[in-house]
Parts: structure tokens; sequence; C-alpha cells
């Protein structure tokens, strides 16, 4: 445990000295990458470890997104109120629209909250344009901050803060019982443990780790819209960057987001929109191919590597 929190300073002070080198340019690709990580380790927090596949996440981050969205643009509400309460709303709403779903898993589990992604998009659309800014979103939101370096210690230090608390939690009493349930509900009802009261909580968790990563995201970009929120192309990134990343990990999808990132990027003017779900695929089962745990199997085979190499030189001298 210590010795992996002082990886996670190491790495810390590695990002951020990055401004010292790179160009404006490259820190807001990392500043996506940030934002991207957040979301995927939302996801990893209920799915990786419980095993309830979510294809509603873009559902979570989207209730935070226009909720801060809507108080600022159209109340004047300050940033310090809005974004604390759209994260509050996002926890609660999510759980009550969710919960249910709770009690099913597998493939109806997936199927229900893709559908609650699927309406909330098209509402949206038609519901009170003159509110949501209709299909067009809301444009002219307030900024946290302004500028590259700013936004990207900004998003850097809301990642690592989410990244560790995850991480300590998964670490914990309560980790080791989401994944219990991931391996076998029934034994963890055999236990005197009940599945439901932890798969609630790791829901709560998800949602309020995502109401903080839609919030920051919005008023990141300064507007939203429900194409943005709501398009397949986001859902699937989240998903390829937690499961090529390394599920079940919470540092594993911190990796598949910076590997995704920037590779989208650096083949974007290669590669149009539509045809990004084909290199979604592809990516993906490179990936499983050579590493089926994900990129995080490979730096902890090869931290391991070092590691035994060391004590080794130690050994003989």
């Amino acid at each position: 445990m210590k010795r992996s929190l002082i990886w996670w300073v190491i790495c810390g002070a590695v990002l951020a000295s990055l401004p010292i080198f790179t160009s404006t340019g490259t820190l807001r690709i990392f500043i996506f990458a940030n934002f991207l990580a957040i979301f995927a380790m939302s996801w990893d927090i209920l799915s990786g470890y419980t095993g309830y596949i979510s294809f509603g996440h873009p559902f979570l981050i989207g209730i935070a997104g226009y909720t801060t969205a809507i108080l600022t643009r159209h109340l004047g509400t300050p940033l310090y109120i809005s974004m604390p309460f759209a994260i509050l709303l996002t926890m609660v709403a999510g759980t009550l629209f969710f919960f249910p779903a709770l009690r099913i898993r597998g493939t109806y589990f997936a199927l229900v909250t893709l559908a609650f992604m699927e309406v909330t998009y098209h509402l949206l659309k038609i519901v009170k344009p003159a509110v949501t800014g209709g299909t067009r979103g809301l444009t002219g939101l307030p900024f946290v901050v302004t500028g590259a370096v700013p936004n990207y210690y900004l998003s850097l230090f809301v990642m690592l803060t989410v990244g560790i608390g995850l991480w300590v939690l998964a670490k914990s009493s309560i980790g080791t019982v989401l994944s219990a349930i991931r391996m076998d509900e029934g034994a963890v009802k055999s236990a005197g443990l009940n599945p439901t009261k932890f798969k609630l909580f790791a829901f709560t968790v998800s949602a309020m780790v995502a109401g903080i990563g839609g919030s920051f995201y919005t008023h990141y970009l300064g507007s939203i819209s429900p194409r943005a929120m709501f398009d397949i192309t986001f859902l699937f990134t989240i998903l390829v960057a937690a499961l090529v990343g390394g599920e079940h990990t919470i540092v594993g999808p911190i990796l598949g987001a910076y590997f995704l990132t920037f590779l989208l990027e650096y083949l974007r003017p290669y590669i149009p929109g539509a045809w990004r779900f084909l290199l979604y695929s592809v990516i993906a089962l490179v990936v499983y191919n050579f590493a089926p745990k994900g990129i995080y199997s490979i730096f902890q085979g090869l931290f391991d590597w070092v590691g035994r190499r060391m004590r080794r030189g130690e050994q003989y001298g």
C-alpha cells in the first residue's frame, strides 16, 4: 500500500511538471485525457468491480452537465453552488432511475442503462428547448478557470484526487466485497452480506464521480449539447478506455484514457468520425490478444520484473 502510494506521488509529480516541457496544444490533449480518465474510473468502480456492465454512464455525466449549465445559464447561479448541486442531483436522480435495474444483471442490466441514455438524449431535444437549448444545446457557459495551464492543473488535480480515492476504496474491505459480487453474488449472500446494499453503494460512488467529471467537463468546454454528451461514440470511448487500460484496477482506466486520447488525436487527420468504431474494435482486439488484462498488466509485469532484478542484485551484491 505504501509503495503504491509512492508511485501515485511520483506519477503526479511527473504529470505536474509537463507544462514546463510541452506546448499548449499538447496540454489540451492531456486535459481531455484527464476527463476521460475520470469517466472511465467512474465506470470501472461499478462495472469493473461488480460485473454489472453499464451502458448508461453518459446519462449520469449528462445529468450533471445539464444541471449546472441550466443553473448558470438561465438563473445566474454561481459555479460554487451549481456544480455541487449538479453532483448531488446526479447521485440522487441516477440512483432513483437505476436502482430497480440493480436487481437484474447481465444483458438486461446493460440494456436498461442504455435505454435510459437514449431516452434522455431524445427528451433533451424536444422537451423545453428554450431551457435545454434543444438540439443545439447551451453555449456561453462560465469557465472555472481560463487558459491551458490552469485548466490542465485543475483537471489533473481532480483526476488524481478521484483516482487515489477510488483506489483506496478498491483496496478496502468494501472493494473486496464488490469483487466478490463480480465473482459469485450467491456466495456473498451466503456469507450474510446484502449484495444489493453494496451494489447501491458502488453505483452511488460511480454516479458521484461521473457527476464531478461531467460538471467540470461542461465548464471546461463552456458549452453542452445532447449530441456531445449522449453520442454513442462517447459511450464507446469510455468503455474502450476502461477495458483497454485494464478493468477492475482503477489505475488501468487512467492508462487506457491517456493511450486512447493521444492515439485518436494523432490519427484524427487520417480517420473520419464514422471509422472510429472500427478503430476501437481493432485496438480492443490487439490489446486483448497481447494483454488480456489490459495495459495495466503490461506495466505491472514490467514493475515486477524490475523489482525482481533489484532484489536479485541486492542478494548477490
